[in-house]
């Protein structure tokens, strides 16, 4: 006998004896009894400790304290990197209300240098476009 004619005779076998087991037998309503008390015990409760005010001040000194340690390293790392006067000497952006590539560009801009570019091709920029 091949396993899929065996399977073809038991399964529907099985599956009559399962339920008769369970709905003849009360078996299926200890299971959901039991599966019901268990999800009960397994409540969750949440507690909250009292905080008392000698706490809260300890926790406020230290989240000062930490503060002026964070703000004492970033003063260091600005000191010892190179980048100090980037910025300085900068203008803000004119904010206009034109559209296209320049908007909010200041008509005063003098853009990018690309003498260097124009360098690098040494004047045969109708060479290198063919």
């Amino acid at each position: 006998m091949k396993t899929s004619e065996f399977k073809k005779i038991l399964k529907p076998l099985i599956r009559q004896t399962v339920k008769e087991v369970l709905f003849e037998e009360g078996v299926l309503s200890s299971v959901v009894s039991e599966v019901a008390r268990g999800l009960s015990d397994n409540l969750v409760v949440e507690s909250r400790a009292q905080v008392k005010k000698d706490d809260t001040e300890n926790l406020e000194k230290k989240a000062e304290r930490l503060e002026r340690q964070r703000q004492e390293k970033i003063k260091k790392l600005n000191e010892s990197s190179k980048i100090g006067g980037v910025f300085s000497g900068t203008k803000p952006i004119v904010e206009s209300s034109g559209q296209g590539p320049l908007a909010g560009t200041s008509p005063t801009d003098a853009g990018v240098d690309i003498t260097a570019i124009q360098k690098i091709a040494n004047g045969k920029w109708k060479h290198l476009i063919k």
